[in-house]
Order: structure tokens, then sequence, then C-alpha cells
């Protein structure tokens, strides 16, 4: 429905033109009306009307002026000029303006019937002008947002193309959301609910989809803040608690300056969501700072010897575990395990090539304990199993958390559970890998246990939580190195485990009692806590 404002100096005048014609049969509402020249321009600036029949002879400000003052404050609607006939020369003045329909009083319906009508299908054309309009407009922008972030861009932007597709910001981050939401729910608004922000016209970010990959471009210092804000939730735990589904994963690449340069931080965003297959359990984002150490690691001297699949590497694994498994050695199955886990994350080959690998790891273990124990029979799962399991599993944790519950069924079938030991051996790699960002959740398996159980079962014996236990460890460590004296703050709390120098204060001042300056400091000194291993 359009919208119509009525201005005349006569009340009578005014409420004729309201039941002259059936203004909602034309698709007018009258949204108001005025009886001076100065009312109706506030009221015109401030309503924004479709249409406006406007008497040209008004008390306080001339007609003709309120057109022209409108006009320059940028209002576009249509106007109706209405005057007597020896008013003529106002109405030319109005006519100049832009005005292009005049009627004389008195007013024939029929006249202003027409008048209207027309009016009715111009307005209704400009609508779909503009959305056609807008629409050509989205479609460029997608095209020339995906040339941006796959480097393709045949030429630098025009200020003018910035402006245009919104695209004058100081800054510039892409975030890559893989299997990001349920069905039929726009990813775009799940982010901007995590965000906790409203996207009004794209301002902080645009959406677009590449290769079945959703693509959020975060536009402005406001919108990386708030990326960095969500991240921090995420360190903190802050989402763990919402159970949030296991399909939500992001990454992201560096920060640029210019839209040129957005395709560097979509190749970050993307190299890192094909190391999907490596993350640990609940890690919901990953981010360019991990890439320089990967980048380093992968180039080191020792990398082609020590982290490639060859053959004498794969007999090596099956020679270890084979050994763990006949002296029913759990602690260095876990170990042995663990640096599997790394080993792959730095091979150079694809994910096919990794899962045959692992394939063919449990196929010769299974073979040879086999041959080892041919009296007994062992609770292996058959060949057909295991190999359907392993390649359809999306992470590389659950296949070695199957091959971890395998192996202790056989050590159980074997004849030594030995779990009266169980907590002496969660708490040796505790204490070797606590400074790593380990969790009950993916550690438990490596032991043969539920994450559920064990940490009743470590809660009771130990007297403490798991993560509390954890926290003690890297607390103690941290006081260790903040007495050194060769560290700062930030460096201690990255050494022990804490990501965040703001959670490791909060963690630091619940064990201590006391800020970690203030402990290096030497006030307020609390003696260490001393945790006692189980019985």
């Amino acid at each position: 429905m359009e919208t119509l404002f009525i201005v005349d100096d006569e009340n009578s005048i005014r409420e004729g033109l309201k039941q002259i014609i059936d203004w909602n049969a034309l698709g007018f509402e009258l949204c108001g009306e005025a009886s001076n020249g100065k009312d109706a321009l506030s009221q015109i600036l401030a309503l924004n009307p479709s249409l406006v029949l406007l008497d040209v002879k008004m008390p306080g400000l001339h007609g003709t002026e309120v057109i022209r003052r409108a006009r320059e404050a940028g209002f576009e609607g249509k106007c109706i000029i209405l005057s007597g006939y020896a008013d003529f020369k106002y109405a030319q003045e109005a006519i100049r303006s832009g005005v292009r329909f005049y009627l004389t009083k008195p007013i024939d319906e029929d006249e202003l019937l027409e008048t209207v009508s027309q009016i009715r299908e111009e307005l209704v054309q400009a609508k779909q002008d503009s959305s056609h309009l807008s629409a050509y407009k989205n479609r460029a922008k997608g095209i020339v947002l995906q040339e941006l972030l796959q480097g393709t861009l045949p030429a630098p932007l025009s200020a003018e193309d910035k402006q245009t597709f919104g695209l004058n910001a100081a800054l510039y981050q892409v975030v890559l959301c893989e299997d990001f939401c349920a069905p039929n729910i726009s990813s775009a608004r799940t982010f901007a609910g995590l965000l906790q922000v409203t996207n009004r016209e794209n301002t902080l970010f645009d959406h677009l989809q590449i290769e079945n990959r959703d693509v959020l471009l975060l536009k402005g210092e406001r919108g990386l803040r708030k990326l960095n804000e969500l991240l921090e939730r995420f360190d903190q735990d802050e989402f763990q608690e919402k159970k949030l589904p296991d399909e939500m994963f992001m990454t992201y690449g560096r920060p640029v300056s210019c839209p040129e340069d957005i395709h560097l931080s979509y190749e970050d965003a993307s190299a890192l969501l094909d190391r999907r297959f490596f993350c640990p359990p609940e890690l919901l984002a990953i981010g360019f700072e991990t890439l320089p150490k990967l980048q380093k690691d992968s180039a080191a001297p020792m990398a082609e010897s020590v982290f490639s699949l060859s053959p004498e590497d794969l007999s090596d694994y099956v020679e270890r575990l084979c050994d763990c498994l006949s002296t029913y050695n759990r602690r260095m199955t876990v170990d042995t395990l663990q640096e599997l886990t790394l080993s792959l994350e730095y091979f150079s080959h694809d994910i096919p090539h990794i899962r045959l690998f692992l394939i063919d790891l449990f196929l010769q273990i299974r073979e040879k304990m086999t041959h080892l124990y041919p009296a007994m029979t062992l609770p292996f799962h058959s060949n057909s199993e295991v190999i359907a399991f392993i390649q359809k599993s999306s992470y590389l944790y659950e296949i070695l958390r199957f091959l971890s519950e395998q192996f202790e069924a056989v050590m159980g079938t074997l004849g030594n559970s030995a779990k009266d030991t169980i907590l002496y051996d969660v708490i040796f790699y505790i204490d070797h890998h606590f400074k790593e960002n380990i969790k009950l959740e993916a550690i438990a398996p490596l032991f043969g246990y539920n994450s559920a159980y064990l940490g009743k079962i470590f809660t009771k014996s130990v007297g403490e939580s798991f993560n509390s236990y954890v926290d003690h460890k890297r607390i103690d460590c941290s006081k260790e190195l903040l007495m050194q004296n060769n560290l700062k703050v930030y460096e201690v709390a990255e050494q022990v485990g804490y990501k965040n120098v703001d959670y490791f204060h909060k963690k630091f001042r619940k064990y201590v009692g006391i800020s970690p300056a203030e402990f290096r400091k030497g006030h307020g000194f609390s003696p260490d806590c001393v945790i006692t291993p189980p019985p």
C-alpha cells in the first residue's frame, strides 16, 4: 500500500480530497495532513509519503518552497500541485522543481482519478525496476565476491565498485563453516546469532557458498572483533554445556586490509578445513595461527624420515603395538597411539592414503596377534567391519579410539585387565601431557573407558575431578616458571596449556589466591598444593 499526504490550509478542502475518490481502491492510504507550509515540510521529510497533494498558496511557507526544500533534502515522492487559475504562475515554479502533475481548483473527480491512476502505475513500475536492479546488483556482487575469494578478479576494484558492493572496510577475514547448521536453517543467520549481532544490509559480513561450503566474509574491525570474542567463548568451554551439534565446525584465515588480498584469507581457511580430519573431539574452530606451525614442522629436516608413510613405519608400529598387547602395557599402548596421532597429522599424504595406512596397521596387528595366540579366540572385529568403520569415520580420533577399544578387549582376553593400575596410568599420562589441550573425553577411550565412568572413579580415588587435577598441575608448573622470572605472564600461560591469558589469570587466582604478577613479586605467597596419587 502506498502512502498519501494532503496539504491545504482549508479543512473543508482536505476533507473533500479524502472523500472525492476511493484512495484504498487505488492502493493509497492516508498517512498525514497539514494546514501550513512549515508543518507540511517537516511531516513530508519525516513520513516520506509516496504521494503529496499540495496547495500552492499556503500560510507560513509557500507550497512551491515546500517542494523545493523537500527535494533538496532528498524527498523523491510524487506530488500533485493544486491551485486556482489565478495562481498558475506559482504552479509553474513548482513544475520547474520537478513536479509533473498540476490540477486546478475546483478539483474534477475524473481528472484526479486519471492522474492518481497514472501515478500509481509509475510507482509500481519504479518498484519493479528497483527490484530488478537490486537483483542484478546482488548477482554481480556474488560474482565479484567469488572472484575475490578465489583470486581470479581480472582487475582491482574502483572506489565506486567498492561502495556499490559494500567493500570499503579497513579489514577483512574469511570464515568457512562446514555442515554448520541443520537443513533449512540459514548458516548466515546462525553465524550472526553466535556472534550476537544483527547483520543488516550485510554490514558485518557477506555470505555465499563455494563448492558446497558456507563462506562468510567478515568486514571491518567490529566484525573481526566479534569473531575473536566468539573464539574466546569457545576456548573457555562456554559452549560445551549447550551441547552444540558435532557438525558445527569453523575455520578462519588471516585478516587482510584490502579486497584484493581476501583470497589469502580464503586460502588459509580452506587449507585448515581440509585438515578437519585431524581435529580432536569437541573442537569447534581452528584458525590461521596454526598454519605457520604446521608449515614449519612439515618443512623440518627430519620430516621426510620421521613423518613419511613408509613400509618401515608401518612395521615399526605393528611390532610396538603387538608388544604392548602381549605385555598388557596400557601405558605404552596409549603413548604409542598418541605418537601415531601426532605423526599422522604431519604426513604429507592425503586423507584416503592415511585411511589405508590405518587399515593396514589393524590388519597386520590382527594377523600377528592371532598367530601368536592360536589357541585363543581374540575379540577382534572382522576385517570387513574394521575397513568399513575406518572408511566412513570423519575424524582420526574416532579411528584411534576404535583401535584402542579393540586393543583393550584383546588385553582383557589375554588375562590381565590391569584395572587396578588404570588410575596410575591416567595420572602418568596427565603428568606428561598437561601442557597440551587434554580433555577427559579424548583420553578416556585410550584407556578403554567411557569418559563418564572414568571421571567418577578418578574423582573418587584422587579426591578431585579430572579438570581440577589438570588445573593444579598447570598452576604448579606456572609457579615454577614465574619464579624463574625470565618469561612474561602470557608466555607462562601458553607454556602450561592456557591459550587465553585472562582465563589463566582467573584459574591462578582461584587456586593460589593472588594474581600471577603478585605471586612473582612475592606478596601474599601461598604454599604449593600437593596432590597425592591414589594408593
